[in-house]
């Protein structure tokens, strides 16, 4: 009778013995895959054309240039941006700023001097009233008044998506007012930027409806186009007025001039 016990036959001469088997343990090690951000075509051809398209203060974009930005911005999303509905942000990066304005919020008549600039309202409903300052005639013997003649260029809601809209240094509507029906984000391009130093600082304004009592000079205008012009007075910054900057976070920017 044979018997079994393990891997030993009892009753045999022969015995074969146990076999030692060494398990190796396998070391897992998490390989960490490098993943490259892509940045989107449309802000990259952006910022590229925005360094061919600005030559600099006291330039005006020529009329192809113009063409050539509204046909990018007018192309833009909000994910090309790296916003979505909810994002609640302002967010500079040099001469391309996006303003995130929360429902009912207000950024007062302001102007942009010698300027021009590409705007696209990217999310929400928002109000936009605009104005272009008016050449004073210069009449002999008026004097200077605190309030200049503007003519309205606009005074509309505007909803996303929609077109690129285009300010110059005295045309298109240099002052404007932004006002939030919805939570909103505007894109604006602008060339050259702000600068105090060299005489391009921010002015804000109040306006008031067209009356000829304050002619003081100013171009006249007929009753008819009366509801098409306005007051402007310069005023300080609101005190009510606050904008915050944050570091931008959306796609980065490659430049090629580096």
């Amino acid at each position: 009778m044979e018997v079994e016990r393990g891997r030993e036959r009892i009753g045999h001469v022969n015995r074969v013995g146990y076999m030692k088997k060494v398990i190796k343990k396998r070391k897992h090690t998490r390989k960490i895959k490098q993943v490259e951000q892509v940045v989107p075509v449309a802000l990259q051809d952006l910022f590229v054309s925005c360094q061919d398209v600005f030559k600099g203060p006291g330039t005006v974009p020529a009329p192809q240039d113009v063409h050539k930005l509204c046909t990018i911005i007018d192309n833009m999303k909000p994910e090309d941006v790296g916003l979505s509905s909810e994002l609640q942000f302002f967010q500079p990066t040099n001469m391309l700023c996006i303003f995130f304005i929360p429902a009912t919020g207000v950024i007062p008549l302001h102007n942009h001097p010698e300027m021009t600039v590409f705007s696209k309202l990217l999310l929400g409903t928002m109000h936009i009233k605009s104005y272009d300052l008016v050449d004073p005639v210069n009449l002999e013997g008026s004097e200077p008044s605190s309030q200049r003649l503007a003519k309205l260029k606009a005074d509309r809601v505007f909803e996303a998506p929609c077109d690129t809209s285009v300010l110059y240094p005295k045309t298109g509507g240099n002052i404007h007012a932004f006002t939030a029906i919805t939570p909103c984000a505007v894109l604006d391009v602008m060339g050259p930027p702000y600068s105090k130093e060299d005489g391009r600082d921010c002015s804000y304004y109040k306006d008031y409806p067209y009356t000829n009592t304050a002619s003081n000079g100013e171009t006249e205008v007929t009753i008819e186009d009366s509801d098409s012009y306005g007051w402007l007075e310069e005023i300080e910054m609101p005190e009510n007025s606050q904008m915050d900057g944050i570091e931008y976070l959306g796609p980065q920017i490659i430049d090629p001039r580096c």
